[in-house]
């Protein structure tokens, strides 16, 4: 069983205190409590229920994002095939070079993946929101493919791969 995101607890959250506190303004009003008290617990009432409209749509637009960012990878994935064998044999050598070095460097599973996305020029935020992992275990992910590779960075470890193959 998966354990409960942040994002799925907020609003939960949100919800029980807003339940909570509507229950609450009820009692006091069937029990007669002075109106200043009503007025305060009215105005948590409402900021609650601001807070989850504000983080609803903080979600609706995460999820946005995601599903344009799979549109983008879907199609980086399908791109045509390139036209001639030759083309065909360079992309395929690439792939099988890439993923020799990558073992070479004792890159994780996780390590791999987030590589590979950083080659196709994915921002760090990017990367974290397809992978539905914190932006800092995707910084953290970059550093060790760095540290690892012995590249001192995101640009030096694109080139690594790409620089002698275009200037050939």
């Amino acid at each position: 069983m998966r354990k409960p995101t942040k994002d799925q607890l907020v609003p939960l959250f949100l919800v029980i205190v807003a339940l909570a506190s509507g229950a609450d303004i009820w009692a006091d009003i069937r029990e007669g409590v002075n109106t200043f008290h009503l007025i305060q617990e009215s105005i948590l009432l409402g900021l609650t229920v601001v807070a989850f409209l504000w983080v609803g749509y903080g979600l609706i637009e995460k999820n946005r994002e995601l599903k344009a960012l799979k549109e983008t990878l879907d199609e980086i994935n399908n791109l045509p095939p390139p036209a001639s064998e030759q083309a065909i044999q360079s992309k395929k050598l690439m792939a099988e070079t890439i993923q020799t070095q990558f073992a070479e460097w004792g890159l994780s599973k996780s390590e791999q993946e987030v590589g590979l996305l950083l080659l196709k020029g994915f921002s760090l935020k990017e990367i974290s929101t397809l992978r539905g992992t914190a932006e800092k275990t995707i910084r953290q992910q970059a550093s060790a493919i760095y540290k690892k590779s012995g590249l001192s960075g995101r640009h030096v470890f694109s080139a690594w791969f790409f620089e002698d193959f275009m200037c050939s």
